[in-house]
């Protein structure tokens, strides 16, 4: 057990556990948790080693709410998460020049702004359909405000985006190649998040919040019962999408050996979304934005940035921590700070080994913009085990 985490967040009127010091918490994010606490449905916080300033609610918080739930809590890419899974190939497999499989993989899987220009066959690429069918069998019941973007949330369906959003190839400490892949649902997850934010900040029992971010839905009412039916499916549309991403990359990287490569089960984890818990003997509305469920034996991927390396752990069921975990290593600066103090030169060291873009477009992703993963890692101890330490050779990002 970790002595010296979690600590309590002084000032907040609910419980609220931190696995961080509080002098490591910048001043805005601090008082955007004790905002959050002093929510009158709100049951406790806690708090992950990640944790940094979000819109609304802080990113790396847990919060368990009775019959409520903010979707600044959720935050806009809903069902945002990771998918992992380790291969047959060994590193002793890889060429000395590794840009001919970022290559394949880039040409594979739209990056940035892109999409495919036609939907991916779900049915070419061995998946079963029977989940993407449910989706667009669905869309018609999502908000009326988004009824126009089904072609383009189609198009969409397996493609990266850009930020933090990425594709690798790693190896673990036994020089065994992983692929895993960060993203979630897209523009269409954005839209139905922001309408729905918005829908949340007119309601008359929102009027006297310490910040109108954290508007709340209440169970029972039509609005909470629409938030809920659209942020179903776009977590759906979000898991969906990194399994078409996956098998993509998989195919890409079948193609680009001569031998038979195989692949374990994926691992797959949210960490942007609500779930229906019971807390403490209460059952209550959990959402995790920058968290990950770390209940007991859970799987769950925690990367670092884009030069640092990833960890696949095992959840160890800590009750004090709402079962779970932080979801990788948090930002430490803001974007446009860290375009400000690095330079491509600084990028280029420190994505030294890494088959990767080195240019001012990803400037704002480089290592020194997250905190340490291993620090991360450590904090964690009591909530997660390591199952395996992963370092990545190529990053293929937006």
């Amino acid at each position: 057990m970790n002595v010296e985490f979690p600590v309590e967040l002084s000032g907040a009127k609910s419980s609220t556990l931190m696995w961080a010091q509080e002098h490591e918490v910048g001043a805005q994010a601090l008082q955007q948790l004790r905002n959050i606490a002093a929510l009158p449905w709100v049951h406790g916080v806690r708090v992950m080693p990640d944790v940094h300033l979000g819109k609304g609610a802080t990113v790396g918080s847990v919060i368990a709410m009775y019959q409520a739930v903010s979707p600044a809590a959720v935050g806009v890419d809903i069902g945002c998460g990771m998918e992992g899974v380790l291969t047959s190939l060994t590193a002793a497999d890889l060429p000395d020049d590794l840009s001919g499989i970022r290559s394949r993989i880039e040409a594979a899987v739209p990056v940035g702004f892109r999409a495919h220009d036609e939907p991916v066959s779900i049915r070419r690429l061995g998946l079963n359909p029977r989940a993407w069918d449910w989706l667009w069998g669905s869309f018609g019941e999502l908000h009326k405000g988004v009824q126009q973007r089904e072609s383009k949330a189609q198009k969409q369906m397996g493609s990266l985006g850009g930020g933090n959003h990425f594709i690798e190839v790693c190896l673990d400490d036994e020089d065994r190649v992983w692929l895993m892949l960060h993203s979630g649902s897209r523009n269409i997850g954005k839209e139905l998040a922001e309408r729905h934010m918005s829908i949340a900040k007119e309601l008359p029992h929102n009027a006297d919040l310490p910040d109108r971010d954290l508007a709340v839905f209440l169970s029972g009412t039509p609005q909470m019962a629409a938030y809920r039916r659209d942020l179903t499916w776009a977590q759906q549309y979000a898991s969906r999408n990194r399994a078409t991403m996956l098998a993509l990359v998989m195919r890409a990287i079948r193609e680009s050996f001569p031998q038979e490569v195989r692949f374990d089960e994926p691992i797959s984890c949210h960490h942007n979304y609500v779930a229906e818990e019971t807390i403490d003997g209460l059952d209550l509305l959990v959402t995790r934005k920058g968290a990950i469920r770390a209940g007991a034996g859970d799987l769950g991927l925690i990367p670092g940035s884009m030069g640092t390396g990833s960890y696949v752990v095992r959840g160890l069921g800590s009750e004090r921590s709402f079962y779970s975990a932080s979801h990788g290593a948090g930002r430490r600066m803001s974007r446009n700070e860290a375009k400000r103090r690095f330079t491509v030169d600084d990028l280029i060291a420190q994505t030294a080994g890494v088959e990767s873009r080195k240019d001012a477009g990803v400037l704002d992703e480089l290592p020194a913009a997250y905190k340490d993963i291993e620090s991360v890692i450590a904090a964690q101890s009591d909530l997660v085990e390591v199952v395996a330490h992963l370092k990545q050779v190529i990053c293929v990002k937006g």
